[in-house]
């Protein structure tokens, strides 16, 4: 749940829960926020929530409405963003928790919804591909890699939203869609075809098909998977 934090000169005077559609911000008594300053207009800006968004509007105040020091009209608000209205600032904060919560629910498929036949068969696409000295030059070993790695939602409703690949198998997708999993090696990550409604119709990897074989992912590859594009880091 999005949240507002009210304040002037650094000092907190107030926290709104974002659990309605409309909140409107201004200095008469019957906005959903009110400022009592002299500075803020008696009906100043608006805030409309749709689903995961939240947008902020102006209306028509005296001093204008703004976003991280810039006046605006209209604006998407996103985590962090600061609201200036007159000379108090409303900080706008996302739950981090209930985003990785929205999204894994949306994106990442547990084991009881996963395609097992197809699975098995990824599994074994990608040990096959960690093991072959093409890949590695050494066995597969089940030692997790010495770097860390994680997905980045980079389009969509889900935009910025961050996984930590922390599991030895991570499968993502929608079922009757496209699905993929990501392994972690001590090689390294492997993404590997799963299942897919049409025949063929294969993740992307920086706008290139993976094919039926597993391939080895690195540091800001670009995968795109069930109309979802997501950045993959190394650290």
């Amino acid at each position: 749940m999005a949240r507002l934090i009210l304040s002037l000169d650094g000092q907190v005077l107030a926290e709104y829960n974002m659990n309605k559609e409309r909140y409107t911000i201004g200095r008469l008594p019957d906005n959903d926020i009110r400022i009592d300053n002299p500075s803020v207009s008696g009906h100043h800006s608006l805030i409309i929530n749709i689903l995961n968004d939240s947008f902020l509007e102006d209306l028509n105040s005296t001093n204008g409405t703004y976003v991280n020091g810039k006046l605006i009209k209209k604006h998407a608000l996103q985590h962090g963003d600061v609201i200036t209205a007159g000379h108090h600032q409303l900080r706008f904060v996302e739950d981090e928790d209930a985003q990785q919560d929205e999204f894994e629910k949306t994106m990442v498929i547990q084991p009881s919804q996963r395609p097992a036949e197809r699975l098995q068969a990824a599994r074994k696409v990608t040990d096959q591909a960690a093991s072959s000295p093409l890949a590695t030059g050494r066995p597969a070993a089940s030692a997790p890699p010495k770097s860390k790695a994680k997905l980045q939602v980079l389009s969509g409703a889900f935009a910025g939203r961050e996984l930590e690949l922390v599991k030895a198998l991570t499968t993502l997708g929608r079922p009757g869609v496209q699905v993929a999993a990501i392994t972690r090696r001590a090689e390294g990550y492997y993404i590997v075809h799963v299942d897919s409604a049409t025949e063929g119709d294969y993740p992307l990897v920086n706008g290139m098909p993976i094919g039926a074989l597993a391939r080895k992912l690195a540091d800001n590859d670009v995968i795109q998977l069930a109309g979802v594009k997501m950045g993959f880091f190394e650290s």
